[in-house]
């Protein structure tokens, strides 16, 4: 894919692209608990390409060892952040 159509926009129409996409950025990173945990399309719907993306699903044993690295490199790269011992809640993300 390319980004042909940012050359035809004008300098507002940039300045609004950047804050959609910033805005779309901003709440991806500011996912916490278990939102971190979910999969997350609405990030690749800020692309102007609409695809359906593939993806593989790891089988659960994969799966949860790949969660367990993930959750333990969460005490390397934020070994200060606060700890919640909430439980997930269906719905509630």
């Amino acid at each position: 894919m390319d980004d042909d159509d940012l050359s035809s926009m004008s300098r507002d129409e940039l300045a609004t692209e950047v804050k959609r996409l910033r805005a779309g950025i901003r709440a991806h990173r500011d996912a916490s608990g278990h939102e971190l945990c979910w999969h997350h399309p609405a990030l690749w719907g800020l692309l102007p390409e609409q695809v359906a993306p593939t993806i593989a699903v790891p089988t659960w044993d994969r799966f949860m060892r790949g969660c367990v690295a993930y959750r333990a490199s969460l005490d390397v790269q934020a070994p200060d952040a606060p700890r919640s011992g909430d439980d997930y809640a269906p719905g509630g993300d």
